[in-house]
């Protein structure tokens, strides 16, 4: 037998300890800063699953890894959106890094909002197999990424400018913390003013115009109350668990009747059991 044909049946076994490089795994690298055009960015980076990209203006800018109580404020704050559009179906919620695109004035972005909701009255409807949204959000959520400076600015300053600039109707900033907080709506004039507390006892309580109807108050977003808390809370009782409040209701009027039933049969002298 040749040495060429040993070879083949018995190739030769690379040594791990001198050369480790030998058995390594790739090293994934972000390209977060890198210049792409946009049509590139739609074919290879858009759906890209080891790093979550946005554009801006043709520059990847990463999206940040949120810590586990952002999660808990963004989960919360989407349990009681699904509530609410379950019971009234008046607008649509996307996220799981679902995009759109900004035509601005002086650029072009493509931003993935933590959350993105239209409403019916949008313009642009969304299909259930789309990928991205071709028109404009309603309302955008954006859960504060501040484990860098340049994170935390893109939120509040450079996402606030193209979101006011492309029509967006309301912006809202969750921060876990509460401090960078806010919540914003488009004024007729076309600029972001913040959105005003309601009236009354209620004074931490934000109302969407986007959803008329949902409200929620500013301090939960922190506490989170359970389901059942807020099914028992006017605040919260229009629009989640209503199929609970049925049967509590239902319960309470069975024991008003048994009540009743219990107090006239004692005054006719039935013993009581």
């Amino acid at each position: 037998m040749s040495i060429a044909e040993k070879m083949v049946l018995d190739p030769p076994v690379q040594d791990e300890e001198k050369n480790p490089k030998a058995s390594a795994v790739p090293e994934m690298r972000s390209e977060d800063g890198e210049r792409v055009s946009e049509a590139l960015y739609w074919s290879e980076y858009y759906e890209n699953s080891d790093f979550h990209y946005e554009w801006n203006d043709g520059v990847l800018e990463e999206k940040p890894v949120s810590d586990y109580l952002s999660f808990l404020v963004y989960n919360w704050f989407l349990s009681l959106l699904n509530h609410f559009l379950d019971l009234r179906p008046i607008g649509k919620i996307v996220g799981l890094e679902f995009g759109f695109r900004l035509a601005l004035p002086h650029k072009t972005t493509i931003r993935k909002p933590d959350l993105g909701i239209l409403s019916l009255r949008n313009p642009v409807d969304l299909d259930i197999y789309d990928r991205s949204f071709s028109g404009i959000f309603d309302l955008c959520v954006e859960i504060l990424s501040d484990s860098k400076r340049s994170e935390l600015e893109r939120d509040t300053r450079v996402k606030f400018a193209e979101y006011e600039q492309a029509g967006v109707r309301e912006y809202f900033i969750l921060d876990r913390k509460g401090t960078q907080t806010a919540f914003y709506r488009r004024s007729s004039d076309g600029d972001y003013r913040p959105v005003p507390p309601a009236e009354g006892p209620e004074r931490n309580l934000i109302r969407s115009d986007v959803l008329p109807g949902f409200q929620f108050r500013i301090d939960d977003l922190y506490r989170r109350p359970s389901q059942k808390e807020m099914a028992e809370d006017p605040v919260y009782r229009g629009f989640v668990l209503p199929f609970y409040q049925e049967e509590r209701k239902r319960a309470e009027q069975e024991k008003t009747r048994a009540d009743r039933l219990a107090a006239k049969l004692k005054a006719l002298g039935f013993p009581e059991d």
